[in-house]
C-alpha cells in the first residue's frame, strides 16, 4: 500500500533472498514506504518458510523478516520468466538485492554490469558470506560459522565452552549494512543520477562489530577472556544471585560508582579502600575475590531489596528476562511499541521499528503467502490471464 508520507515511497525493490540477511534489509525498506517485490522459488519459496512453524503454523523467522513485501513466483531458470524477471527489473526496480548463492544472480544476467549498462541508476545490493572475490568467495556461509570465522565464538560463552549468539547475529550485521548502504546510495543517486553496486560481506559486518575485542588484543596482546554474562574487562558488571534464588544484573562504570556501589549497596565503604580493587583493571584481574564478597552480602538480601539498594546509588541494573517478559515489557507497553499485522494465519503482534514515532509511522503491512501477488505483478507487466495460466501450468510461476 503506498503512503507518500513514508520517505521511500515511489522505490520499487526487487530482490532474490532467502533466510535473513537480505530478506531483514529489504523489510527495513518496506518499513520506510518502499514497494518490496520478493521472488520466490514456485511451490517452495523462501526457504526459511518452512524453518519451524511456531507462529500459528507460520516460521518465526519469516514473519519478522517479511511483512509489507509482494511475493511473485519464478521459476528463473525457465526462459520466460526469466525474461518476466529482467522486464521488471528495467521497467520498474530502483533497487535490486540478492543473496543467491556466490555466482548465480551473475548467471541470471542481475550482476550490477549487467544492468547497469542497460539502466545506469539501477542500485544492485550483493550479500554474501566472505564477498565478490579474495579466496572464500565460493565458501559456503552459514551465521554460526561466519560467528566462528568472525572470531565471536573466541570471546563469548564461559571460559571453558565458547558459545553462539542466540540471535542470527552475522545475519543482521548484513542486514543493517545493506540497509544504510542501500540508503546511502538512494540518497547519492538523487545528486547523480547514477546508481551503485553494493557488495556486502556477512565476515566484514560482523568483523566490524568486533572492533572493541581485536583492538583489545591489537599486536598479539591478550583477548578478552570469555566470562560468560559478565563483561570480560569491566568488574564487577554482570549477573550476582540474590538470597530468594533470584538473579540481579549491575554493571559499573567508573571510580565513583564503586565508590557509592561499596557505601550504599554493599553498606562496606571501607572497602573502596582497599587496593586490591583499587582501579577497574584491578578489580577485573581479583573479580574472583570481589564476586565472593559481593555474593555473600547479596545472600541475605531478596533481589527486590537489592535492586531498592542499586536503584538509591543509581547504579545500573536490569531483570534477567525470559523470552515470555519481553513480550509483556511494561517500558515497551508503555511506550506503546506494538502492533497488530496481518499474516496468512491470522493477525499476530510486531515491534514497531526503532526510531518510528507518531509523526514518522512505518508501514507495517501483511506478511504475504507464497505467490500472493504472482498474477497482479505479471498483469502489470502485460501478461494475460491466458498467458499467467500457461506459466503456471508448466510450473514457471
Amino acid at each position: 500500500m503506498s503512503n507518500s508520507s513514508l520517505p521511500l515511497d515511489g522505490v520499487t525493490v526487487v530482490t532474490l533472498e532467502h533466510a535473513i540477511a537480505a530478506p531483514f534489509a529489504t523489510r527495513q525498506l518496506a518499513d520506510l514506504g518502499a514497494r518490496v517485490i520478493k521472488i520466490e522459488r514456485p511451490g517452495v519459496g523462501d526457504f526459511a518458510r518452512g524453518y519451524d512453524q511456531r507462529v500459528r503454523g507460520l516460521s518465526s523467522h519469516f514473519v519478522w523478516t517479511n511483512r509489507s513485501k509482494e511475493s511473485l513466483t519464478l521459476d528463473v531458470k525457465d526462459p520466460q520468466a526469466q525474461a518476466l524477471l529482467m522486464r521488471l527489473i528495467l521497467e520498474q526496480a530502483d533497487v535490486v538485492v540478492q543473496n543467491l548463492a556466490p555466482g548465480a544472480a551473475a548467471r541470471l544476467g542481475l550482476s550490477y554490469a549487467d544492468l547497469s549498462v542497460k539502466k545506469p541508476g539501477i542500485i544492485v545490493c550483493d550479500i554474501s558470506g566472505y564477498g565478490a572475490d579474495g579466496p572464500y568467495r565460493d565458501k559456503k556461509a552459514y551465521d554460526l560459522l561466519i560467528q566462528s570465522e568472525a572470531g565471536f565464538l573466541s570471546v563469548t560463552g564461559t571460559p571453558d565452552t565458547p558459545s553462539k549468539a542466540g540471535p542470527s547475529i552475522a545475519d543482521i550485521a548484513a542486514g543493517m549494512y545493506a540497509y544504510t548502504n542501500i540508503l546511502a546510495a538512494l540518497m547519492q543517486k538523487q545528486k547523480t543520477g547514477q546508481g551503485r553496486h553494493i557488495d556486502i560481506s556477512m565476515l566484514e559486518s560482523l568483523a566490524e562489530w568486533m572492533g572493541y575485542p581485536l583492538y583489545y588484543a591489537f599486536e598479539g596482546a591478550a583477548p578478552p577472556p570469555r566470562t560468560g554474562a559478565s563483561h570480560a574487562t569491566i568488574y564487577p558488571y554482570g549477573p550476582f544471585p540474590a538470597g530468594d534464588g533470584k538473579t540481579v544484573m549491575l554493571g559499573l562504570q567508573n571510580e565513583r560508582e564503586w565508590r557509592v556501589f561499596c557505601e550504599v549497596v554493599l553498606e562496606r565503604p571501607a572497602l573502596a579502600e582497599d587496593e586490591r580493587f583499587a582501579a577497574n583493571f584491578k578489580r577485573s584481574a581479583a573479580r574472583e575475590a570481589l564476586r565472593q564478597i559481593i555474593v555473600d552480602v547479596f545472600a541475605a538480601l531478596s533481589a527486590a531489596q537489592i535492586v531498592l539498594r542499586l536503584e538509591k546509588a543509581s547504579i545500573a541494573n536490569a531483570r534477567v528476562n525470559e523470552l515470555k517478559d519481553v513480550w509483556d515489557h511494561p517500558q515497551l507497553a508503555a511506550r506503546q511499541r506494538w502492533r497488530d499485522i496481518q499474516t496468512p494465519a491470522g493477525t499476530v503482534p510486531a515491534l514497531l521499528p526503532p526510531g518510528s514515532s507518531a509523526e514518522a509511522l512505518p508501514r507495517m503491512d501483511a506478511v504475504p503467502a507464497l505467490g500472493a501477488h504472482t498474477g497482479a505483478i505479471l498483469a502489470e507487466l502485460g501478461c494475460s490471464a491466458a498467458d499467467l495460466a500457461a506459466l503456471r501450468s508448466r510450473g514457471a510461476v
